[in-house]
């Protein structure tokens, strides 16, 4: 079982702190954004391997932190940095596309944790992998969220009365839930071929979200319902709060 952390994106909007960074290295707390991730899925014993994709304008920064935390003793499964090539905003692959750019290098296909590694998510995610393995389905989060205009700048899910997901609606205008969905998602090996079938369709979609409203499509998709929060680093007032917020309170409330 394999992790894929998506960071290949240039994170204009935290210019210039990320004019020659990459925003999932920066500091909160004092620590990278994504070992808050990292250090979680590090405690799951049956993930084999973490794979993460960037591009190749932060493809040595990455090397290095990967060289750096990947030493024996401070990491489980080995750490593989991807390239996919890209080196401006401007000819980014987008989320979508550069999972299945990590895939195509990976055989056979088996069950993964798929991430964006710009999030630190404020809840345990071991109780959500363990139901995702003895389910045999794939899973989401949901997060409550009532303020409406949160709603309207995030992933919000549509659930039957099973709590399967019937759509997934990125940045909507007319929110249908109050559940918001995180970019953690817990893929079963059949998520592969709908990904292919997705992107040979041309123009892949850049949220990653939109890939899990074409597979909630075709396979059940479990939504599981988390009592917790995150904080997305999305531009320099987020980033800011993030630190402060981890400097005064832990990271489980």
């Amino acid at each position: 079982m394999i992790a894929v952390l998506l960071c290949a994106g240039y994170a204009t909007r935290l210019h210039p702190l990320t004019r020659d960074f990459p925003k999932p290295l920066l500091p909160v707390a004092d620590k990278p954004v994504i070992e808050y991730l990292m250090n979680q899925i590090d405690g799951l014993p049956e993930i084999e391997s973490l794979h993460v994709v960037t591009n190749a304008k932060f493809y040595a920064h990455f090397s290095r932190w990967a060289a750096r935390v990947g030493r024996p003793g401070r990491v489980a499964a080995p750490i593989t940095v991807h390239n996919d090539g890209t080196s401006c905003n401007a000819n980014r692959l987008g989320a979508v596309a550069d999972l299945h750019f990590v895939l195509q290098r990976l055989m056979p296909s088996m069950p993964m944790l798929v991430s964006a590694a710009d999030n630190i998510f404020r809840f345990s995610i071991a109780g959500i992998w363990q139901r995702f393995l003895s389910a045999n389905r794939h899973v989401v989060i949901a997060l409550p969220q009532t303020d409406p205009g949160q709603l309207q700048r995030t992933g919000v899910l549509e659930l039957d009365h099973l709590g399967r997901v019937k759509r997934l609606h990125e940045k909507p205008h007319h929110p249908p839930s109050t559940w918001s969905c995180p970019p953690l998602y817990f893929l079963q090996p059949s998520a592969r071929k709908h990904l292919e079938s997705l992107v040979a369709m041309g123009n892949p979609p850049d949220a990653p979200g939109h890939f899990i409203d074409y597979l909630c499509r075709r396979e059940d998709v479990l939504a599981h319902k988390v009592d917790g929060t995150r904080l997305d680093i999305g531009d320099i007032t987020s980033y800011r709060d993030a630190d402060q917020r981890l400097r005064r309170e832990p990271l489980f409330t």
